[in-house]
C-alpha cells in the first residue's frame, strides 16, 4: 500500500485544516432529495423498479408528454426532466469529492492509504447488495463501492496520471453511449404495440405480491437489474475524479476561489447543459441514453453552482440550510430511509398506492416526494443532534473501527 503523499503536494491541497466543508454537505442533501426525484416515478409505475427492463420510453422524461400531451403529461415531463440524471451524477461526483476528503485526512494523519478504505468499500458494497436484494433493483451504492476502490488508488497516482484517466474514462463512456443509442435507434419497431410495455404478470407482481417474490424477482434478473453501472462506468469513473480534481482546486470552499469556480460552473452549466439536456430529451427516447448519461451530468455542474451562489446569500444557520446540511451528513442513511418509504407506500405487500392510485395523474407522485423529502428533512436535524450520526453511518463506524488501521512505518493505531 502506498503513502498519501505519493500524488505530491498539490494531492492535498485546499482545506487542510480537517474542518467540514457546508456546501458539501448541503450538496449532498439536496442530491438524496434530488435522485428521489427521478426514483419516484420508478416506484409509481406499473411493474414498478421493472420498468428500467420494459419500458425505454417510460424512462424519458418527455416520454410522458409525448403519448399525453396534456397538462398532465407535461407536469410530469417537466418534474421528471428536472430531476432525470442530474443529481444521480451530482451524487456521484460527490463521491469523488467523498473520497478526497478521506485521502487528505490519511495524508494528515499519517495512514497508509488506501488502506482500511478498502474494507469501507466492502461494506459500502455489501450494503449495495442488501439494499437491490430486499429494497431497489437501481441502487448505486455497489457501483460506487467498485469504482471508490480504482480512484482510491488513483488517488495515489501523480496528477497527470489522473488527469489522463479521467479524459479516457470520458471518452469510453461516449463511446459505450453512442453504441446503446445507435441500438435504440436501430431496435425493430414493434408488430404488436399491446405487447410493448412490462408484462402483465411482472405488474401484478408488484400490485399484488408478496415481498419474497419481489426479492426472487430482483435476484432472478439480476443480470439486467445490474446493468446500469456496469455500462456506465466510464462516467462513474470520470465523476468521481472530477469531484477529486474540484475539491483539490478549492471549489466547495467559501472564499473567493471557491466562488470563482463555482460561478463558472453555474454559467457553462445551465447555459450549455440545461438547453442541450432539454433539447435532447424532446428528441425522444431514441436519445434516452444521451440525455441521462451524456447531457445530465453536464447540466449537474450548473445545479452544483446554483446551489452555491444560493447558499452564499442565505443566512448559513437558517433552519432549510441546516436540514439540508445534517441531510448530508447522514446521506447513506437517507437514500435507503426515501426508498424504505417508498417501497412500503407503493408496493402491493405494503399500502400498495401505485396500484390503487394507477389512474390519478402525476401529482400524487410529486406529492409523495415532497412528502418524503419533508419527513427526510425533518428527521435529519433531531436525529443528529441526539445520536451524532445517521443509523447505517452508526453502523459502518462501528463494523470499521474494530478492524486496526496501519500507519506510514507500519504500527496500529487509529
Amino acid at each position: 500500500m502506498t503513502s498519501p503523499t505519493r500524488s505530491g503536494p498539490r494531492g492535498t491541497e485546499s482545506s487542510v485544516s480537517g474542518a467540514r466543508l457546508p456546501l458539501v454537505d448541503v450538496l449532498r442533501g439536496v442530491a438524496i432529495l434530488g435522485t428521489l426525484a427521478s426514483n419516484v416515478w420508478l416506484f409509481t409505475a406499473a411493474g414498478g423498479e421493472s420498468a428500467m427492463l420494459f419500458e425505454t420510453d417510460a424512462m424519458s422524461p418527455m416520454g410522458a408528454f409525448a403519448a399525453d400531451p396534456s397538462v398532465d403529461g407535461l407536469a410530469r415531463g417537466v418534474f421528471f426532466h428536472v430531476a432525470n440524471g442530474k443529481f444521480l451524477a451530482m451524487l456521484t461526483l460527490l463521491f469523488g469529492v467523498g473520497l478526497a476528503i478521506q485521502f487528505r485526512s490519511a495524508a494528515r494523519h499519517g495512514a497508509r492509504w488506501p488502506g482500511r478504505y478498502a474494507w469501507r468499500a466492502l461494506f459500502l458494497f455489501a450494503e449495495g447488495l442488501v439494499h437491490f436484494t430486499l429494497v431497489f433493483a437501481a441502487d448505486v451504492l455497489m457501483g460506487y463501492a467498485v469504482v471508490s476502490l480504482l480512484v482510491a488508488w488513483l488517488l495515489t497516482r501523480p496528477i497527470r496520471a489522473q488527469k489522463a484517466v479521467m479524459w479516457a474514462a470520458a471518452s469510453l463512456h461516449l463511446a459505450v453511449v453512442a453504441l446503446l443509442t445507435a441500438a435504440l435507434a436501430l431496435r425493430p419497431a414493434a408488430e404488436d404495440p399491446e405487447s410493448v410495455g412490462v408484462p402483465p404478470e411482472v405488474v401484478a407482481l408488484y400490485a399484488e405480491g408478496s415481498f419474497l417474490e419481489q426479492v426472487a424477482f430482483r435476484l432472478d434478473n439480476a443480470l439486467w437489474l445490474r446493468a446500469e453501472p456496469v455500462f456506465s462506468f466510464g462516467l462513474l469513473l470520470f465523476m468521481f475524479l472530477l469531484g477529486a480534481r474540484l475539491f483539490r482546486a478549492g471549489a466547495f470552499g467559501a472564499d473567493a476561489t471557491g466562488r470563482r469556480i463555482r460561478n463558472r460552473m453555474l454559467v457553462w452549466g445551465l447555459g450549455l447543459g440545461v438547453p442541450l439536456n432539454t433539447a435532447v430529451a424532446l428528441m425522444g427516447a431514441d436519445l434516452f441514453f444521451v440525455d441521462r448519461y451524456v447531457a445530465a451530468p453536464i447540466a449537474a455542474l450548473g445545479y452544483i453552482g446554483l446551489v452555491g451562489w444560493l447558499l452564499d446569500r442565505v443566512n448559513p444557520a437558517g433552519a432549510v440550510v441546516t436540514a439540508f446540511s445534517s441531510l448530508g451528513r447522514m446521506a447513506m442513511s437517507g437514500y435507503v430511509m426515501q426508498n424504505v418509504v417508498c417501497v412500503l407506500v407503493c408496493y402491493g405487500f405494503g399500502l400498495g398506492l401505485a396500484s390503487g392510485l394507477a389512474g390519478a395523474g402525476p401529482w400524487w407522485v410529486m406529492g409523495l416526494w415532497a412528502a418524503v423529502s419533508a419527513m427526510l428533512l425533518a428527521v435529519a436535524t433531531p436525529w443528529l443532534r441526539r445520536f451524532g450520526t445517521g443509523p447505517l453511518e452508526a453502523l459502518q463506524k462501528s463494523v470499521l473501527a474494530r478492524i486496526p488501521e496501519r500507519t506510514r512505518e507500519g504500527g496500529a493505531g487509529r
